[in-house]
């Protein structure tokens, strides 16, 4: 962003790197004067009313807002107590925008204006995304092009010297090495695709063996993160064909695989475990973000781990970019498997409790019209 480009050349200029962060930040955010005016708004605030900051700011902020709204207490509470206060299920209705709920929260910025941050509930686990995930998705879509040409090269080199060490390798080995080989050539394509990454580009699905996809991910895992783990599975041999992407099944599979592992090798007892359940739900359906009702989706995996669970104040926000349960986690990945699923016609949820959590996604099966010739 020019923004971040001026920080740079002026040795990470304080103040343009926190108006870096209010503008890539994947909550609406707005900031309204002590006279009650807008004053700036970020790319999510834009993109959840559909308006530009010009069309916004027109007017004051204060007389948009009904008489008694939860918001000017909530910006009212802020200035007064001078801390940052949050108000759970606000009912907002802004610039002609249906009303909605969200969890507010408001800081004073020590001028006498206020940070009003919305926290748009629902939508990311049905096939719907809130303007704040949109934007956050963006956010991802642009870092892929951008990375996109980095990666290739170094990839390219990664490839050919499997290639030698297969040809050179014992017969045991040389499974692993063309595992190598495979992986490499998916994650060619998957940047690839990642050029081409947007919200309405559509999966390559085909009929695929849901067991096939979760063999790869458990090899992988096996020798990965999740080496000294007891990795097991549960599988329905009678399921049918899922209708899917096979590149983005094994990507959205392998993440949260790794997050599991991740989450067991945190218990530090050497007893962390890792089961793959499938099943099938009869009647499952799925709604579309137009609320158009898309083909059943009953065929379930079940990723479970005995790890210390998802922390309580995660929860309801876990699925949108930038929200992470690692010290050090760039809280990516279940952003983009949510996306991927729900690119898929599926759907992904999950329970946590100490000692238990489980992600479960639900994926349409193959249909006869669906099965080649």
């Amino acid at each position: 962003m020019n923004n971040q480009n001026r920080a740079a050349s002026s040795g990470l200029n304080l103040e343009l790197l926190k108006s870096s962060a209010f503008d890539v930040s994947p909550e609406p955010a707005l900031v309204v004067s002590r006279d009650g005016a807008l004053v700036a708004v970020n790319e999510a605030a834009e993109a959840l009313f559909g308006q530009g900051l010009g069309l916004l700011t027109r007017g004051r902020f204060g007389a948009a807002l009904p008489p008694g709204s939860a918001l000017v207490s909530l910006l009212e509470r802020a200035l007064e107590e001078g801390v940052r206060v949050r108000e759970r299920g606000v009912e907002i209705s802004l610039f002609g925008h249906p009303s909605f709920e969200a969890d507010g929260a408001a800081a004073p910025l020590g001028d006498g204006s206020v940070l009003l941050t919305l926290h748009v509930k629902g939508g990311a686990l049905g096939g719907e995304r809130t303007g704040a995930e949109q934007a956050g998705l963006r956010t991802i879509v642009g870092l892929g092009h951008m990375l996109a040409h980095e990666i290739k090269n170094p990839l390219a080199g990664i490839r050919g010297a499997a290639q030698l060490l297969k040809a050179g390798a014992r017969a045991e080995d040389a499974p692993l090495a063309q595992l190598i080989v495979d992986e490499t050539d998916r994650i060619r394509r998957l940047v690839d695709r990642m050029e081409a990454f947007s919200d309405d580009a559509l999966p390559d699905c085909h009929p695929i063996n849901i067991h096939q996809v979760l063999d790869r991910v458990k090899a992988l895992a096996a020798n990965g993160v999740a080496d000294g783990l007891t990795l097991t599975d549960d599988y329905d041999p009678s399921l049918p064909p899922a209708y899917g992407d096979e590149d983005q099944l094994i990507q959205i599979f392998l993440n949260l695989v790794k997050n599991a592992a991740e989450a067991a090798h945190a218990r530090g007892d050497g007893r962390g475990a890792i089961t793959i359940h499938t099943a099938y739900r009869h009647g499952v359906k799925v709604r579309a973000a137009k609320g158009h009702v898309l083909r059943g989706a009953p065929l379930e995996v079940r990723i479970q781990d005995n790890g210390p669970g998802v922390p309580a104040h995660l929860r309801e926000s876990l699925f949108q970019p930038f929200v992470s349960t690692k010290t050090h986690g760039a809280g990516l990945g279940l952003a983009l498997v949510a996306k991927l699923v729900a690119g898929h016609g599926g759907l992904i949820d999950f329970e946590s409790e100490p000692g238990r959590t489980t992600f479960r996604v639900l994926l349409p099966i193959a249909s006869g019209e669906d099965t080649p010739a």
